[in-house]
């Protein structure tokens, strides 16, 4: 059993937040990158996140993270130190994918700490990082030479009286449907690696899931279950390896992102039991009041270590892996042709952090018939924005598709699915698709979706709440202007986006 506390929340810095931070005494909900070291201390002192994510990944950030934070907030990291009580844990650039000048920043950063927290009689603060779009074992292994190589370099050359430790763990992020699938063949290679290098093995490992990503290249349906199959097979790997595996889920409030948000904390539980790390996002932790916020980050630490992790039979892991392929067929044909009329939405959406261009798993220039898509929060909220949520894309065709094997095994492993739906339902504007429908085609396969799943399920396609019925008569606003004023366009988008308590 490991002895190092294992994180149960972690904080990121994923843009989807409609409204300002409850820190923030301007009130504004753009968050700049000279402002997240205040965030992330908020984020520990407020709200009891037990972890940050400093992100180098595709964004600028902030070398000196550990000197603020230390500096400022001495007296409160005295008693919880960073690497033992609270965890500030880099996502790396992934130099197969970028550029990789940030990442000897990053890694030079970690160095600096050490001896920063050295001096002051504190425990070493760095000493794990995420390595993004993680496909292969040797990548992973590859972070940790560069690491040992460059403290080596450190200790000889510029501070001999104080050895760097050379050794980081790395934390894989899956981003993609074959990725998650095969985590358990990626992570037995990168033991052998790891022993045949440093001449043991871990004693744990934690490997983090994307939710986000896998949805927007793949649709919901195929994300939510090849969510579901790497957490139970990741589980199983654990035993079979006699390792400790601590799953780490990157989801946002969206249902099409996880369905992570403080009023759906048991549908979390109950979805995706197993997982160890649950990511609060931006719009978790600044769309809700403060006190529903700090209850629900209590709840979930009181829940997720304990709960008895996901377990899927092989012949129900084959199953499940095929309707993940069909539904997939059904989002990305459907999605090719939808993305040229959302041009104008995804140009109009605003935004909330400091960036670079996008890096996931569509890299630089991932294109739908030679254009451009988006980031998966602005994907989302674009589709939100219009009436027509992005979870019915293909779904409804797919589901109807699956024989009775098929769908009795998916059914039974989505047990939220009528529930999410039926929320679902109170986002649809069939007049704004009407209009939709005569700009492309393919917006008429989309409404096929929602009415089959309509059918199915027996929901009615209307707003309830006085929120909903705003943001129903916006998103038919939105379609009517939205080639011809981008500013009224961003705006409304920010209207919406506080009705329905995120962004994207």
């Amino acid at each position: 059993m490991t002895t190092r506390k294992i994180p149960t929340i972690m904080g990121t810095q994923h843009p989807d937040n409609a409204n300002a931070p409850f820190w923030d005494s301007s009130q504004q909900p753009f968050i700049s990158a000279y402002r997240e070291t205040s965030e992330a201390f908020e984020n520990f002192s407020e709200l009891n996140v037990d972890e940050y994510m400093w992100d180098w990944e595709g964004k600028h950030a902030d070398a000196a993270v550990i000197d603020r934070l230390f500096s400022s907030e001495y007296d409160y990291f005295k008693e919880n130190q960073i690497g033992r009580d609270k965890f500030l844990t880099f996502r790396f650039p992934n130099i197969w994918e970028e550029k990789g000048y940030n990442l000897m920043q990053a890694m030079t950063a970690f160095l600096s700490s050490e001896d920063f927290a050295h001096d002051l009689g504190f425990t070493r603060p760095l000493f794990e990082a995420i390595l993004p779009m993680a496909q292969r074992a040797d990548q992973i292994l590859k972070m940790q030479l560069l690491f040992e190589k460059l403290a080596n370099f450190k200790t000889a050359e510029f501070t001999r009286s104080d050895k760097n430790t050379p050794y980081i763990e790395m934390i894989p992020l899956f981003e993609d449907f074959d990725t998650q699938l095969h985590a358990p063949e990626i992570l037995k290679e990168y033991l052998t690696l790891h022993e045949e290098h440093f001449g043991f093995r871990p004693k744990y490992l934690r490997v983090f899931l994307a939710g986000s990503d896998s949805a927007l290249t793949a649709g919901f349906m195929s994300s939510i279950t090849g969510n579901k199959l790497a957490i139970a097979r990741l589980h199983e790997f654990a035993e079979q390896e006699n390792i400790e595996i601590y799953p780490i889920s990157g989801t946002g409030s969206a249902i099409f992102r996880g369905g992570l948000s403080p009023r759906r904390i048991d549908r979390y539980v109950k979805e995706f039991p197993g997982v160890r790390t649950a990511t609060v996002q931006s719009a978790f932790r600044y769309d809700f009041p403060l006190e529903d916020v700090q209850s629900a980050i209590a709840k979930l630490k009181a829940e997720l270590p304990v709960a008895e992790p996901l377990k899927i039979n092989p012949e129900d892991q084959k199953i499940l892996a095929e309707v993940a392929e069909i539904s997939a067929k059904y989002y990305s044909n459907t999605l090719d042709n939808l993305v040229p009329s959302m041009q104008p939405i995804f140009k109009a959406f605003p935004k909330r952090r400091d960036r670079r261009q996008h890096v996931g798993v569509l890299g630089y220039s991932r294109s739908v018939d030679g254009i451009e898509l988006p980031r998966a929060i602005n994907f989302t909220g674009s589709f939100y924005s219009v009436g027509v949520p992005p979870e019915f894309i293909g779904f409804g065709r797919a589901l109807k598709q699956l024989n009775a094997d098929h769908l009795g095994v998916f059914v039974r492993h989505y047990p939220s699915m009528k529930q999410d739906f039926r929320e679902l339902a109170r986002y649809v504007n069939m007049d704004a698709l009407q209009i939709l429908k005569t700009q492309s085609p393919a917006w008429a396969e989309v409404e096929e979706d929602i009415l089959i799943l309509q059918d199915i399920f027996g929901f009615e396609l209307q707003p309830l709440t006085r929120e909903e019925k705003q943001h129903a008569e916006i998103a038919l606003q939105v379609v009517q202007i939205k080639d011809g004023a981008p500013i009224a366009v961003t705006a409304l988008i920010n209207r919406m986006a506080q009705l329905r308590h995120f962004l994207g």
